[in-house]
């Protein structure tokens, strides 16, 4: 019997779980794996979803592990660490589209609400931590504080209820898979936390209230410049920082 040693984790971009696979065949594979797990929590951080598994197959390939364990199919070994890291670090970022999806999950929203809201999980997020909660940039448009990707994305709504289609049940719009994109990201729990104190806030408001609240006097959409309504201005985290107290119940 061969036996074998398997890191796991999971990629979103991909969306599938993937694996670093070695083959355990003397005593000094042992402080290698040691190394490579130490290398994957430094460069991934210490909150990294990773596990390790150790199981014994008929013989050297990947597909012997598979056969042994079911639990194995469908996993993609990935061909060197340092690949195997970039995916996971990929994921260790959130997009604005990923709490839309979780938004979603849990609101029935129009996409002008929905924006809001992810607005609104930023900003608290942002406020209380000084960190941010997606790498997108905040533009202010003409009804407030706008996220592109979201707003490309859910623009074809219009004012209608954002409906679960098969396009974003394909992405996965459903609570699980959308809350475990954001606990797989860099404090995840931290971030899904405080999501779901926004959402506790703001979830029952309408669009048109949400709208208001973004308006307010010295809010940070008012305080943004306004360019033209083609080149839209970015509200700065500096400003969001300073003036989000202005747009909170």
């Amino acid at each position: 019997m061969i036996t074998h040693f398997i890191f796991m984790s999971s990629s979103y971009s991909l969306g599938k779980r993937i694996a670093l696979h070695f083959i355990v065949d003397e005593e000094s594979i042992q402080e290698e794996l040691k190394t490579v797990l130490d290398k994957i929590i430094t460069e991934c951080g210490k909150d990294v979803s990773i596990s390790t598994h150790m199981i014994q197959a008929e013989d050297t390939t990947w597909e012997s592990v598979c056969m042994t364990d079911h639990f194995f199919k469908g996993v993609e070994v990935i061909d060197g660490l340092d690949k195997f890291i970039k995916l996971i670090k990929k994921d260790r970022k959130l997009e604005g589209i990923d709490i839309a999806k979780y938004i979603l999950s849990k609101i029935k929203c129009t996409q002008l609400k929905l924006q809001k809201l992810v607005y609104l999980c930023y900003a608290d997020y942002l406020c209380d931590t000084d960190k941010k909660l997606f790498t997108d940039k905040i533009y202010a448009f003409k009804y407030g504080p706008i996220v592109d990707t979201v707003y490309k994305r859910y623009k074809k709504y219009g004012y209608k209820p954002i409906t679960e289609e098969k396009e974003d049940i394909d992405a996965n719009v459903s609570e699980m898979p959308a809350k475990s994109r954001i606990l797989f990201a860099e404090a995840g729990t931290e971030k899904i936390v405080s999501i779901d104190n926004t959402l506790k806030k703001y979830g029952q408001l309408t669009a048109a209230q949400l709208v208001d609240l973004t308006h307010k006097e010295n809010a940070p959409w008012t305080m943004t410049p306004k360019s033209s309504w083609i080149v839209y201005s970015e509200i700065k985290p500096k400003v969001i920082k300073q003036y989000h107290q202005f747009e909170t119940l």
